[in-house]
């Protein structure tokens, strides 16, 4: 059972806050993705959104496109609004040939959410679920039927936050609702990754890979740090540079025969870990975890520019 290893373009330049790299060239992100040794990136802001033009780019760096995030509404609105808001970022992704979206729902969220106290966030009440539930997985099947499964995000800040919303998000929602696990997320919000990830791995389409510096996890979650308050002090890193347990989540996944895609995503400041580095270590620890796990994982190809 293979496996292939791709990293999210935040380890260069943050798109919510441009001050962390936002002057780096795009590239300078994939050529230095494909120095690492990943086969794959994920979307981000400086990424253009036609295939036509999007396509050749990723090619001339011998890099895939594995999946972008989307911004959903899908709480406030109707199944059909939101389908067809997101029609034309499920276009660049499939004719690009990725398999999932990476969808998190920032309904009842603010602009600056990122900002404010992780206690300051929105929340579903009980009775909200069903219909939530329902309505979700008729996005994720008009999404299947289109070509591009739903990868449904766990985030910070968000209504489906921690591992008990988790639970309830899984137990209202059908099988075209794939999950997103992120190991940091989980962490974050004071979950237990092993545990969330037993519960729940047969819906996991999509791996996360973030390490997480305990010290910074537990000052922010002491003093109700926000979000990017944790990620400036350093709460995310890659894979081999914290304490998270790749190997032993990974085995989990490798028993189950999972053969997606494992993303390294660590919100970092490039000026405090140089990207190029950081990524590289994250790439080498994470197919050494792979490949002890029981992965096979799909080398990059020698390419020539």
């Amino acid at each position: 059972m293979s496996v292939r290893i791709g990293i999210n373009p935040i380890t260069w330049t943050n798109d919510d806050v441009p001050e962390l790299g936002g002057d780096t060239p795009l590239e300078t992100c994939l050529s230095e993705m494909a120095q690492a040794g990943y086969r794959g990136t994920e979307l981000g802001g400086k990424f253009p959104r036609e295939a036509a033009t999007l396509g050749p780019i990723l090619a001339a760096h011998g890099l895939e496109l594995v999946s972008g995030w989307y911004d959903g509404r899908i709480l406030e609105r109707g199944v059909e609004e939101e389908f067809e808001a997101i029609r034309p970022h499920l276009t660049l992704l499939r004719d690009l040939g990725a398999k999932h979206v990476v969808y998190a729902d920032t309904s009842r969220g603010r602009h600056d959410g990122i900002f404010a106290p992780i206690s300051q966030r929105p929340k579903l009440a009980e009775d909200e679920w069903p219909a939530y539930g329902r309505k979700i997985t008729a996005l994720a099947e008009r999404m299947a039927d289109f070509g591009v499964g739903m990868a449904f995000h766990h985030h910070m800040g968000t209504i489906v936050e921690t591992d008990a919303e988790i639970g309830k998000f899984i137990g209202s929602t059908g099988e075209a609702v794939g999950l997103l696990f992120d190991t940091g997320h989980c962490l974050f919000s004071g979950g237990d990754p092993a545990s969330l990830l037993q519960r729940h791995i047969d819906r996991v389409v999509h791996f996360h890979c973030k390490d997480v510096r305990r010290p910074v996890l537990e000052k922010a979650r002491r003093e109700d740090m926000s979000f990017m308050a944790a990620v400036m002090e350093g709460i995310f890193t890659v894979p081999g540079d914290g304490f998270v347990d790749f190997q032993s989540l990974l085995k989990l996944l490798a028993e189950r025969g999972y053969d997606g895609w494992f993303v390294v995503e660590a919100e970092q400041d490039p000026a405090k870990a140089h990207p190029l580095t950081y990524a590289t270590m994250g790439c080498r620890s994470l197919s050494a975890a792979a490949r002890a796990a029981g992965f096979e994982v799909v080398e990059r190809a020698a390419h020539h520019r």
